[in-house]
């Protein structure tokens, strides 16, 4: 019997390292899905986010902001940008956490299509910061627009 014919048999039943290689093969892609799955729960939450701090804005809109435009005869502009800067404060603030570095807050004024109101246009953008720039995907920009009505 030659070393060739004993050796290669002996590898073939040989499983020693077997899971070493079967990992190096499929734990990257599993890494990969992994960190997929919990990048799209953090874009939900911020999307979430986005969404509860516009109806937030919105709120301070028709009830204070509203009022303490009456009391110091604030323009429409400077309502809007003192909704602009609630919207930050509101959104960088617990429970939402978002970076203010990342979010731009835009408020305004639209043409009416009610009678004796005041329509604003409430326009949030924040940029999802990414966990999987190994694979070459970046901060992913997300925007949430919500009509306020203010009488």
């Amino acid at each position: 019997m030659s070393y060739k014919s004993t050796f290669l048999p002996a590898i073939r039943r040989d499983s020693k390292g077997s899971v070493a290689v079967e990992f190096a093969l499929i734990g990257p892609a599993m890494l990969a899905m992994l960190l997929g799955v919990l990048q799209f729960g953090i874009g939900m939450q911020n999307y979430n986010a986005l969404r509860s701090v516009a109806g937030e804005v919105a709120r301070y809109a028709v009830t204070d902001a509203q009022d303490a435009a009456a009391r110091s005869n604030m323009t429409l502009r400077d309502t809007n940008t003192q909704l602009e800067q609630y919207a930050r404060e509101v959104a960088t603030d617990s429970p939402y956490g978002l970076q203010g570095s990342r979010l731009t807050a835009t408020v305004t004024s639209v043409p009416t299509r009610v009678d004796g109101a005041s329509e604003r246009t409430i326009q949030l953008q924040y940029s999802i910061p990414s966990m999987l720039g190994i694979i070459g995907i970046d901060a992913i920009p997300i925007t949430y627009t919500q009509t306020v009505f203010i009488a």
